[in-house]
């Protein structure tokens, strides 16, 4: 059994020229990429440089097309996770504009509903209050009515509402 130190540079080089269309050959099969099988072969080669194990002639071979196999399964495993968190960033961004089209659906929708509200001052109470900001007695003052009244008016609104907007034909 002959051992070759993996620091000893003139092993390792002759072990390059010996292996290294083998190894390139194994990579390429497994990544299909010609740059990327390179990059595996030197890495398995710097590691061997910077790494004080020693390597059985006998199994040096097996050792070098194992790591190469190990490094490209590495590679394929982290295209996956790119690929998958790439199509998770399509699928929020997607996510993300077909609920902006929905909100915009339904914000049209509730504009309609509040046009189409009866009596007239249910709509007018629900625009003070909303998107006035007015409070209920604010609303009584303007109206010279009650503010049990102005709560009656706003809740009959919103159960009116609630209904057209849960019938899409409606509107």
């Amino acid at each position: 059994m002959y051992r070759v130190c993996m620091t000893d540079r003139k092993d390792i080089e002759r072990l390059f020229r010996q292996h290294y269309r083998q190894m390139y050959r194994l990579a390429t099969i497994l990544l299909h990429d010609d740059a990327e099988s390179k990059d595996v072969v030197h890495d398995v080669f710097a590691q061997l440089l910077s790494d004080s194990r020693s390597l059985r002639e006998d199994t040096a071979e097996a050792f070098l097309l194992t790591s190469v196999r190990n490094r490209c399964l590495n590679v394929v495993r982290n295209r996956q996770i790119q690929e998958r968190i790439q199509r998770l960033y399509l699928l929020d961004l997607e996510t993300t504009i077909l609920s902006e089209r929905l909100l915009r659906e339904e914000i049209d929708a509730l504009n309609e509903g509040i046009r189409r509200l009866h009596p007239p001052i249910c709509h007018d109470i629900i625009q003070w209050h909303f998107r006035d900001g007015l409070t209920f007695s604010q609303i009584a003052r303007r109206l010279q009515v009650s503010e049990t009244t102005v709560y009656k008016h706003l809740r009959r609104a919103l159960e009116s509402l609630r209904v057209q907007l849960k019938t899409p034909e409606s509107v």
